[in-house]
C-alpha cells in the first residue's frame, strides 16, 4: 500500500459555506486553495473539490449486504481506529446516517466496517476500515 497516491474528486456542492463547515469543521479536513465557486479540502491525504453546482441529478441506490446503497459515493477507507473515532465524533454531532456503522460481509471475505451518510448538498459519502487491509481487494 506504500505505493498508493492520493486521488482527485471534484463533486457539486449548493452552498459553499455549509460545505466548508461540514468538511472543514465537522470531517476536520484542512482547507487548501479556493474561490466564490470552488473549495479544496485534505480528506485524509486525499484531494477533494467542492464546486458550486445548485442543479443536481437524482439519487440512484444499489442494494448491498440488505442495505440501499446510495451511488454515487465517495470516502477513504480508513484504519479500525480512526473510522471507531470519527464514527464516534459523527453520532456526538448528531450526523443522520443513510447507514449506520456497522460491520458488512462478518465472517466472509472482504469483511469490513462502513458506515455512510450525506453532506449538506447531499453527496454519500462511505468511510470504510478493514481488521485485515489484505482484504481490500480479495475476491
Amino acid at each position: 500500500m506504500s505505493d498508493l497516491t492520493p486521488f482527485h474528486i471534484a463533486f457539486p456542492v449548493d452552498d459553499l459555506a455549509a460545505a466548508r463547515h461540514f468538511y472543514g469543521g465537522l470531517l476536520g479536513c484542512p482547507e487548501g486553495r479556493s474561490s466564490e465557486s470552488w473549495i479544496d479540502f485534505d480528506l485524509f491525504g486525499h484531494q477533494i473539490v467542492a464546486h458550486l453546482a445548485p442543479e443536481r441529478a437524482g439519487k440512484i441506490h444499489n442494494p448491498v449486504d440488505g442495505h440501499d446503497v446510495p451511488v454515487p459515493h465517495f470516502g477513504v477507507v480508513l484504519t479500525m481506529e480512526r473510522f471507531d473515532a470519527l464514527a464516534a465524533r459523527l453520532t456526538a454531532a448528531g450526523v443522520r446516517f443513510v447507514i449506520a456503522p456497522y460491520v458488512r460481509f462478518k465472517g466472509l471475505v472482504g469483511e469490513q466496517a462502513t458506515m455512510f451518510f450525506l453532506d449538506p448538498a447531499g453527496n454519500a459519502l462511505e468511510f470504510k476500515a478493514f481488521a485485515d487491509m489484505g482484504q481490500l481487494f480479495a475476491k
